[in-house]
Parts: C-alpha cells; sequence; structure tokens
C-alpha cells in the first residue's frame, strides 16, 4: 500500500486516483500508523515551502520520513514534496528543509516568466527505475517559481531547460523526487507512477 502524505497542501486526490489508474493501492491519509505501516511514501503539496516544513515538523511526519528512507521504502517527493527532501529554501526567507539529499532551493532566474508553467521536456541524465520504457526526451507538466540547485550531481536524473538548464528530477538510494507533476503529466506521469509502483 501506498500512503500519500496529507498534510493540508496540494491536490492529493489527483495523485490518489492517478496510482489507482495504474493498479496500486494508495490511501491519503494524516494519520502517523497509517503511514508508518506503508510499503512507500508519497509526499506531495502544492504552496509555500515554510508553512509545509512547519507543519511537517508539527505533525511529526518528518520521523515518518526519516524512518521510512532508513528502512529502505520507496519515497517519492512531487512538486513541494521534491522541495522538502533538501537542506533548505530561499522562498519567502530562509527555512531548513529535511536533508535527505543535498541541495537549495532558488527562484528561479530573472529572465523567465514565474510561475514556470505547462509542458516541457525532460533531458534524462540517468536511467532513474521510475524512467524506463519513456523515450529520449518525454514531455511532463511542470508548476513551479522555485528550482532545485544541487551540487550532488549523481542524484540528478533529469533536467530541464527553462532560461538555463535546471534540476528537476532525483534519485537516490530508495528517495526519488520530481519537480514536475506526473499525476497532470499524461501517459509519460502514468508510466512513472506505474515505475514507482513496482518498486
Amino acid at each position: 500500500m501506498i500512503a500519500i502524505i496529507d498534510y493540508g497542501m496540494g491536490n492529493l486526490r489527483s495523485v490518489e486516483k492517478a496510482l489507482e489508474f495504474v493498479g496500486q493501492e494508495a490511501v491519503v491519509t494524516d494519520d502517523i500508523a497509517v503511514m508508518r505501516s506503508a510499503d512507500k511514501l508519497v509526499l506531495p503539496g502544492v504552496g509555500a515551502f515554510g508553512d509545509a516544513i512547519a507543519t511537517i515538523r508539527e505533525k511529526g511526519i518528518d520521523d515518518v520520513i526519516y524512518d521510512a528512507v532508513a528502512k529502505d521504502k520507496p519515497f517519492l517527493g512531487i512538486c513541494l514534496g521534491m522541495q522538502l527532501i533538501f537542506d533548505k529554501s530561499y522562498e519567502y526567507g530562509e527555512y531548513k528543509g529535511l536533508g535527505l539529499i543535498r541541495g537549495e532551493i532558488r527562484l528561479l532566474p530573472d529572465n523567465v516568466k514565474k510561475p514556470h508553467i505547462g509542458w516541457n521536456d525532460l533531458n534524462i541524465k540517468k536511467r532513474s527505475p521510475l524512467f524506463m520504457n519513456l523515450g529520449e526526451r518525454p514531455y511532463v507538466y511542470f508548476v513551479h517559481s522555485y528550482y532545485l540547485e544541487t551540487e550532488d550531481i549523481s542524484a540528478v536524473s533529469a533536467t530541464t531547460d527553462y532560461g538555463k538548464e535546471i534540476q528537476v528530477a532525483v534519485q537516490k538510494d530508495n528517495i526519488f523526487a520530481l519537480q514536475f507533476h506526473p499525476e497532470k503529466s499524461g501517459d509519460v506521469g502514468l508510466e512513472i507512477l506505474k515505475n514507482f509502483g513496482g518498486l
């Protein structure tokens, strides 16, 4: 069973429906016990980093995530959920993230429209298990104003071009994260979620 973590931010039902569509048992939950019993965790989210990380810590969800990662359970962060797994964000201040992978979340460059909304192609850097059967430059759907900068290049599984090359997907051991929305990315996104469910 896949637990989709409900911490009050984002359209969680669309992630749930997409996972169910590809044959996965998924549940949206804010129950710590359910999260702990799940085989896999998904941390989605849309909104402000500072509010999100404060709620996650207040509810003890951070401990659940750390435990799951330590036990090698597959973990997937989506959009804001991706950003939260890194060291810090500079969105409306400076906030400490979960620190699962080294990196910082910064505002997109001045020379591009913000937010970055719409379809863009992925430059796949390594064949993460999530990217099996996708082809060379699959198109996916983005909605974000902040992006990842990490020096841990070995963790970067895909980039896209938006004003400059930006890092939009990572994988490190059992941790997976996507800046784009697989649940809004048509057949490509469904294949990614199916691949995650099959881990």
